[in-house]
């Protein structure tokens, strides 16, 4: 099965200075990622913030953040102000790739038609000719193309895997508890509230980034009192990011958790969600204090209590 990610977007920062300059701008270690390698990143606001999460990987050219086609103008034109000297140049390239998620028992047979070898391990990357595929959690593997190929990969795969809406991909990230920031919730969580540190997207050795005060302060110093977690809420409607989740223990009036992402599934909605980790064993209801009963679902990983 295969999904058109349409929503997906990409910045390219080139340069001598790159890796450098994202290695001080950026949650995970750049410096230290190695070649046909991708990894999960986050960027903060000075108060340790996050305005965007990636994935992230060395191109042929340039080093690559995948991040949602709506904020790659804003982000870009934020860190270009922090380029100064720094030998960098930052570009929106989405515009330059096609961007397919490929997943299910014919995904390595589908994926033979674009490359040459599928990538073995996780976050594994094979790369050439201005193509890349990357295998994510889950047997999920993420393919970027040049965008005057789209049409010939996207033929290729429709030949081998049955095409389902980007919804369906959206659904196996929740399921794989990958946060993908978007404009409704930037500047609400700090990375360790969207689980960025149980999935590699978050270094504690390195040096400085903005807000990386706070989040070490929270890793050596705090006791993290909200974590994000995966919930059925059964509703036809679709959560939205942002939305409030509401507990008995909170009152009627305080918020005891909100809306990361959100897909639908049978019988409603898979969603991620950050909640207060007080509240989790309860009651948690979705929108308001009698809305649908949000139930909690496994992640492939364990969050701590």
């Amino acid at each position: 099965m295969f999904s058109e990610l349409r929503s997906a977007g990409l910045i390219a920062v080139d340069g001598a200075d790159a890796g450098a300059f994202l290695h001080a701008q950026l949650t995970s270690d750049i410096v230290g990622l190695p070649l046909l390698r991708t990894q999960y990143s986050g960027y903060c606001s000075p108060k340790g913030r996050l305005l965007a999460t990636f994935m992230v990987w060395r191109g042929e050219e340039a080093i690559l953040l995948q991040l949602p086609a709506s904020l790659c103008e804003d982000i870009r034109t934020r860190l270009s102000k922090y380029v100064l000297r720094s030998r960098v140049e930052l570009a929106d390239a989405t515009a330059d790739y096609c961007f397919f998620g490929v997943w299910g028992s014919d995904a390595p047979g589908a994926l033979a038609g674009i490359t040459e070898t599928v990538p073995e391990a996780l976050h594994d990357l094979v790369a050439a000719r201005g193509r890349y595929v990357t295998r994510l959690s889950a047997g999920r593997f993420v393919v970027v193309v040049p965008a005057e190929e789209a049409d010939a990969a996207r033929t290729v795969l429709a030949s081998r895997a049955r095409e389902l809406p980007e919804n369906a991909w959206a659904r196996l990230e929740i399921e794989s508890g990958i946060p993908v920031i978007t404009r409704e919730i930037q500047e609400q969580f700090v990375p360790q509230m969207v689980n960025l540190d149980l999935i590699g997207a978050v270094s504690y050795a390195k040096g400085c980034y903005p807000g990386q005060e706070i989040v070490a302060r929270m890793h050596y110093l705090g006791r993290l009192k909200q974590r994000m977690y995966r919930v059925h809420i059964p509703s036809a409607i679709a959560p939205v990011a942002g939305e409030p989740l509401f507990s008995p223990a909170f009152g009627r009036d305080q918020a005891s958790g909100t809306i990361v992402n959100a897909a639908p599934v049978e019988n409603g909605h898979e969603a991620l969600a950050v909640i207060q980790t007080s509240a989790v064993a309860g009651a948690v209801h979705w929108k308001s204090p009698d809305g649908p009963a949000a139930e909690l679902k496994r992640l492939p990983y364990s969050v701590p209590d």
